[in-house]
Parts: structure tokens; C-alpha cells; sequence
């Protein structure tokens, strides 16, 4: 089982066949002050790691068995929005606003819902990017959770879009920590519904197997360590978390794949586990860094 960004799904909607074009002149004015300086970092690095996050359908099924009741509380507040003032503070909190969208998707809480996509296009016009948020579509799905797992692979498709606009433009720091901020808010839920359900091992494993996912966010903001002093202080609090998930283990078992037909259509099952060894301990400490990371972000 793995965990969520089921944020990104929502948050990196684009509207694919849009006929809007990107208003180049008000993105050059959404820009800080200060140049981040920073690599260029290619689609195809960016859409290895979009691929390992996982289906928002597992992490609904995860929580929903997991007999949880829906918590706003869990969440980052829509009227934070106005604390913050920076494109680094608004792109961390437009991943963290659309993991916090897919969560009131997945208990079906619309009026949340519609609260949180009024943040989102918020931030996004903030940051020059809202031309490629088609509000409509996400609309939609705040008020249907079907069909989430076919929109995967066009969110993708999406978010490689605006990944390269923002290479363009010599800002795919936005790209890197929009990423971050999404993942972060999925591990801080994913972590307090753990906490309430300390005898769930699925929900255990699903953090666990959290520490290949981290290792790549890590490398993408170590990118930007030498140029951007924020996403350097970020950087430093993602190494603490990594330092904790060292004591985890993931134990991959290979098993050569074979071919099914499912619905008349052949597919390849990956018939490879993997063992999660992560203690209470771990889980416990691994919630307290999350939680202080994220007080950083969205205060």
C-alpha cells in the first residue's frame, strides 16, 4: 500500500486541451525580487519521481478501512492563505492546499471542498500559474471521487506541463516545492490517522515505504541548497526527517513478472514484495519531525 499526494491529482490539474496561453508579462511580476538561481531540472527526472507517488484510490481505501472519521482539523486552514507573502511560502502551501482538497474528496465534504479550491486559485494567480489550473475540472472532482485513478496519468501529463513553463522560465523551484509541500501534508495526515490507529499495519507500512519518496524529494531540493537560502533551511529539516528514516527497512523481494488479461486487455503483474520493518518508535518520531516541518510552513 502506498500513500497519497492525492493533493497533486488536484492541485496539477491543467486544463490539457485549454486554449488560454501563459501571460508571460504577469508571471515576470509575480516574481520575488531576489533570482533563485538553480538547475534546470528535466522531465524526465521530475516525472520518475510524479510516478512513484502513489494512486489516490489506495490511500482512500487505506484510510476509509482504516474507520477514521473525516477531521478538518487535520488540515492546513483556508484562511491562512493571506499569511503568505512569498512565492516559496505560497508554492509549499499550493501542494499542501491540494493534498488538503483530495482528503475532503475522499469524505466527500464538497462545502470543504469548494473553501479550499478558492485558496488554491488564490495562490496559483499569485504565483502567475493560475492560467494552467482549470477550476471547472477540479470542481468536478471535489464533487465526484470517481474515476480519480484514470485522472492520475493525466495529472502527470500535467504537472510535466507546467514543470517545463516553469524551467522556462527559470522557476521550476515552484515545480520542486509545490511537490514537497503536497507530499509533506499526505505524510502529516497519513501519520495523525496512524496515531489514532496505532494496531493498523498497512497504515504503518505506508509511512514506512514513505523513505524511498523522501530520498528523491531530498535530492531535488539539495538542487537549490547553494542558491536559495529558504529551500536551503528546508532542505536541512527533509535531511533530519531522512536521518530518522535510516532505522527503516525495505526488504524487496524479486519475483519475476507475468502477463494477465484483465478486461480482454494483457497487462504485466508485478509480482516483486517488499517487507516494511518500521518500529512504533519510528513511526512516533518520524510524526514529530512532519509536525514541526510543517508548523514552519503553513504558519
Amino acid at each position: 500500500m502506498r500513500i497519497l499526494p492525492l493533493g497533486l491529482i488536484l492541485i496539477f490539474i491543467v486544463a490539457c486541451n485549454s486554449s488560454k496561453k501563459p501571460d508571460e508579462a504577469a508571471f515576470l511580476e509575480g516574481l520575488d525580487s531576489a533570482e533563485v538561481e538553480g538547475p534546470a531540472i528535466s522531465e524526465e527526472v521530475i516525472s520518475s519521481i510524479i510516478q512513484q507517488i502513489p494512486s489516490p484510490l489506495e490511500i482512500s481505501v487505506l484510510l476509509k478501512e482504516s474507520g477514521t472519521k473525516y477531521d478538518r482539523a487535520l488540515l492546513n486552514s483556508p484562511d491562512n492563505i493571506s499569511k503568505y507573502n512569498s512565492n516559496y511560502r505560497k508554492a509549499l502551501n499550493l501542494g499542501i492546499y491540494g493534498t488538503d482538497l483530495g482528503y475532503t474528496n475522499i469524505y466527500e465534504q464538497n462545502q470543504d471542498g469548494i473553501e479550499y479550491m478558492s485558496s488554491i486559485k488564490e495562490l496559483a494567480d499569485n504565483l502567475s500559474i493560475g492560467q494552467f489550473f482549470d477550476i471547472e475540472t477540479i470542481g468536478r472532482l471535489a464533487t465526484n471521487s470517481k474515476n480519480l485513478d484514470s485522472l492520475l496519468l493525466i495529472t502527470t501529463q500535467n504537472f510535466n506541463n507546467i514543470n517545463k513553463y516553469l524551467q522556462e522560465q527559470k522557476r521550476a523551484n515552484l515545480s520542486v516545492l509545490s511537490l514537497t509541500g503536497g507530499w509533506l501534508e499526505a505524510m502529516h495526515i497519513t501519520c495523525e490517522v496512524s496515531k489514532k490507529n496505532p494496531s493498523n499495519k498497512d497504515l504503518k507500512e505506508t509511512i514506512g515505504e514513505q523513505k524511498i519518496i523522501l530520498d528523491n524529494v531530498v535530492q531535488l531540493l539539495s538542487f537549490y541548497k547553494e542558491s536559495d537560502p529558504n529551500m536551503a533551511s528546508l532542505l536541512n529539516d527533509m535531511e533530519k526527517l531522512q536521518k530518522e528514516y535510516e532505522s527503516v527497512e525495505i526488504i524487496k523481494t524479486y519475483q519475476e513478472s507475468t502477463f494477465e488479461i484483465v478486461d480482454g486487455v494483457m497487462v504485466i503483474k508485478d509480482n516483486s514484495t517488499s517487507e516494511i520493518k518500521i518500529t512504533d518508535e519510528n513511526v512516533e518520531n518520524i510524526r514529530s519531525i512532519i509536525t514541526s516541518i510543517r508548523k514552519k510552513i503553513i504558519s
